[in-house]
C-alpha cells in the first residue's frame, strides 16, 4: 500500500494517507493517484479499517494538476489522465467508510476536488481553497463541476470557479465547504482524533448513510424514502444497532464493532 509519492499508516482502525510530494506542493502524479486507488481497494477489504484520512506532506494539501507539464500534454494524454482522476473520485464516494480531507497550506484545482469529493473537511485556520482552472484556461475536473454546486449553490460555484481567485478556509467554513477549523499546529491532532471517535462509531450505519445521502443529490424523494425503508429493515439486524439499544438502557456508552 502506497509508493514514494504516498504514504500510508494505520492507527488502530484509522487509515492516513498522505499525498507525498511536497516539492511540488504534492501535485498530482500517476503513481500519486493509482497509489491512492490501490489503497483505498485495499480499505474496501479491510473491515478492519473503519476511516480514512487524506493529508498532504510539506507546506500544503495539494496544488492540483502539475503545471509545469500542462504547455505539453497532449489530448490523448489529458483524457487518459483524467480517466484516472476520475476512478479515484469514483472510489472516494463509493468506498462504504467516511474519507476525511485534512487540508493545510493551499487545496488548489483538482487538489480542491479531491477534498470536495471527500465526506468531510477538516481544515486548518488560514489555509485556502481556490478553483484555480480558469487562471490556465481550463475547466474543472475531478468532479468540482458536480461537487461544488450542489455544496453552495449554482452562482456561488461559478464565481469561484470563474474568479480562479482564493478563498480563506474561513470563509470556506461559512459557506459549508469546510466542517471544522483548527489552528495549524493542533490539526493533525484534532483530525486524528476526530477521525478515531467516527471509528469507534456504528461503521455499518454511517456506510450506510453515505451511500444514500450521496444518491440524494440525484434522486428523487420517493426514491430515497424507499432505500432508507429497505435499508433500515437490514440496519435492525446489525449487532450496532443491538449494543446502541441495550447501551442506551444501561446508561453507558455503546461499544460498537462495526458488524
Amino acid at each position: 500500500m502506497g509508493n514514494e509519492h504516498l504514504l500510508a499508516h494505520k492507527d488502530g482502525h484509522v487509515l492516513s494517507l498522505k499525498l507525498n510530494r511536497p516539492e511540488a506542493l504534492n501535485a498530482f502524479s500517476a503513481p500519486m493517484i493509482l497509489g491512492l486507488i490501490e489503497a483505498l481497494e485495499e480499505a474496501r477489504a479491510d473491515a478492519d479499517i473503519r476511516v480514512i484520512c487524506i493529508s498532504g506532506a510539506g507546506r500544503s494539501f495539494s496544488a492540483g494538476g502539475d503545471v509545469k507539464t500542462m504547455g505539453d500534454a497532449t489530448p490523448e494524454n489529458v483524457y487518459d489522465h483524467i480517466g484516472k482522476l476520475n476512478k479515484l473520485i469514483q472510489f472516494i464516494k463509493e468506498i462504504e467508510k467516511p474519507v476525511i480531507a485534512i487540508v493545510h497550506g493551499f487545496a488548489a484545482g483538482a487538489g480542491f476536488n479531491l477534498a470536495l469529493a471527500c465526506d468531510l473537511i477538516l481544515a486548518a485556520n488560514g489555509s485556502k481553497f481556490t478553483m484555480s482552472f480558469a487562471q490556465v484556461g481550463l475547466i474543472s475536473d475531478g468532479g468540482g463541476l458536480f461537487f461544488l454546486p450542489h455544496l453552495i449553490g449554482i452562482h456561488r460555484a461559478k464565481e469561484l470557479l470563474f474568479s480562479a481567485e482564493p478563498i480563506e478556509a474561513e470563509y470556506a467554513h461559512r459557506i459549508g465547504i469546510v466542517n471544522r477549523l483548527y489552528p495549524l499546529e493542533e490539526l493533525e491532532a484534532g483530525a486524528m482524533q476526530y477521525a478515531s471517535r467516527l471509528a469507534n462509531g456504528p461503521s455499518k450505519a454511517y456506510g450506510m448513510i453515505k451511500k444514500i445521502a450521496d444518491q440524494s443529490l440525484a434522486s428523487s424523494l420517493d426514491h430515497i424514502l424507499e432505500r432508507e425503508r429497505t435499508a433500515q429493515a437490514m440496519m435492525v439486524t446489525t449487532e450496532d444497532h443491538r449494543e446502541g439499544v441495550q447501551a442506551f438502557t444501561e446508561k453507558r456508552q455503546p461499544s460498537f464493532k462495526g458488524r
